[in-house]
């Protein structure tokens, strides 16, 4: 799971999950970048159980409420995976400056490959609550708010706000909570 401290311990339980682009590269400014993780995320609930309850994707990094067995070895292989996806995709467009930035900011003892996408570690927290998991909701869905990118929650795109708002969503969400 990386060099985190942190530590999936209670799969039955949701664990809220920060996924970080290295050095804070914004990533995710571009449609066809976001889609990549969506379609990951989205595979994963159909083919690996993940129930997500919330998410959001912002330009550099991303916030997930998530519960699947086994969720650190599937959280590693969900960000090895999106890893390989991304920069095959900035290889296909010539997004030389992405790339050059992710291969000057990879770190030392990540001998094994040219270029690193994520920041090690998801920082898990364990939910066994609701009070808890509705405090990560909102924190999750007021993240594009706080920062002015939009007015209200549901008017990001990239979040599960539209699909607790009624609105059709871009990801099933996991609702049916404890």
């Amino acid at each position: 799971m990386g060099r985190s401290c942190y530590r999936i311990l209670q799969s039955q339980y949701p664990h809220f999950i920060t996924c970080t682009v290295l050095n804070w590269i914004p990533m995710f400014t571009r449609p066809a970048t976001v889609q990549i993780v969506l379609d990951a995320l989205h595979y994963r609930q159909l083919r690996n159980g993940w129930r997500i309850y919330a998410f959001v994707i912002l330009e550099n990094h991303m916030h997930l409420l998530i519960q699947a067995d086994d969720l650190a070895n599937q959280i590693a292989h969900f960000k090895s995976y999106t890893a390989r996806q991304l920069i095959d995709y900035l290889h296909e467009i010539k997004a030389e400056r992405l790339l050059a930035q992710l291969k000057w900011f990879r770190k030392a003892h990540k001998t094994d490959r040219d270029y690193q996408l994520w920041e090690e570690g998801s920082h898990p927290q364990l939910i066994d609550n609701p009070e808890v998991l509705r405090q990560k909701l909102d924190y999750i869905h007021l993240n594009p708010v706080k920062r002015g990118y939009v007015d209200l929650p549901e008017h990001w795109r990239y979040s599960s706000a539209r699909s607790y708002a009624g609105m059709e969503g871009l990801l099933p969400i996991y609702r049916d909570w404890f």
